[in-house]
């Protein structure tokens, strides 16, 4: 038997701004972020919440955006690595990953950096290089720039300046 689709009519706040996109009620919060909405900082790494490529903020908590269904979204609010610059130009914190060569390919980068958004936001005083890496272990860095990305967020946790 052959299940029809229902779709939803989905609000919530994408990057400061209120947004309404119908979406299929089993759609991925990622594949509406991209595919609604354009915004491809978030990637499609491993479908399973394991690599840490599809990150956003979801209410101020750093989530796995291939698993969650975007109708959890429903009334909340969505913060992806697009939304951290300010008027087209790179936070802080982003500025840091550029400045530290915090990256290879770039595949992980978004979602490091929206990791990286949460640590920091939620941090007391700086953080050492174990609060680091325990912060950012649900991350996947395939070509390995890890040590580059711990100096990029050490940096940026000294300067307590996340955006």
């Amino acid at each position: 038997m052959k299940m029809e689709a229902q779709t939803f009519d989905l609000k919530f706040k994408l990057n400061g701004k209120e947004v309404n996109v119908l979406v299929d009620t089993r759609e991925t919060l990622l594949d509406v972020i991209r595919d609604s909405f354009g915004l491809t900082g978030a990637k499609k790494g491993c479908d399973e919440a394991a690599c840490g490529a599809c990150s956003v903020l979801f209410n101020g908590h750093a989530v796995c955006s291939c698993t969650m269904l975007a109708a959890e979204a429903h009334g909340g609010s969505i913060v992806t690595v697009e939304g951290l610059s300010s008027n087209g130009k790179p936070s802080f914190l982003q500025k840091t990953f550029m400045e530290n060569d915090a990256l290879q390919c770039g595949f992980c980068t978004s979602g490091q950096i929206i990791a990286a958004a949460f640590l920091l936001d939620n941090a007391e005083g700086e953080l050492d290089d174990h609060e680091i890496r325990e912060g950012l272990s649900g991350n996947v860095c395939r070509c390995g720039a890890y040590n580059k990305i711990l100096h990029a967020v050490s940096e940026a946790s000294r300067n307590r300046a996340v955006k």
